[in-house]
């Protein structure tokens, strides 16, 4: 098992990270050109700053019974075809029972800002989303490990 994270905006690389070397699982994060990482335990993979260069990256990468970190509706579904697990920033499990839901409202959200609407923005990030990531993630850890 491989942990790969999109880590462009991942809030919680640290918590993986720790997680990760409490078990010595090897850890990968990928991102592109304007970040810069280096938290002395996993392999960073640095990609171009072409839209969704860092997403196929890992879509490419990834391998059955890998467990990948993303807020990317997409990327998880990709993800998901591969037989790997996925795991927003906020602890949810994408699955096959909800992935087709949220690729749905993604569109629906894309096709009201076209059309000049708006939709909401994000909450503000909050310890609970921290401590639901860390209880969703060991959950699928040790389903995998």
């Amino acid at each position: 098992m491989i942990i790969y994270v999109d880590a462009d905006a991942c809030p919680v690389k640290d918590i993986i990270i720790s997680e990760a070397k409490k078990r010595s699982i090897e850890v990968v994060m990928v991102c592109d050109t304007a970040h810069e990482l280096n938290d002395g335990y996993s392999t960073v993979i640095t990609v171009d700053k072409s839209s969704d260069s860092a997403d196929l990256k890992i879509a490419n990468l990834v391998t059955k019974g890998d467990i990948v970190v993303t807020q990317d509706f997409g990327v998880a579904t990709l993800v998901l075809g591969k037989g790997a697990k996925a795991i927003n920033q906020n602890g949810m499990i994408y699955t096959n029972d909800n992935i087709d839901r949220l690729m749905f409202e993604r569109f629906l959200g894309k096709k009201i800002r076209r059309a000049g609407g708006r939709t909401a923005n994000p909450s503000k990030r909050t310890k609970e989303d921290d401590e639901n990531f860390l209880t969703n993630f060991i959950k699928l850890i040790v389903a995998e490990h």
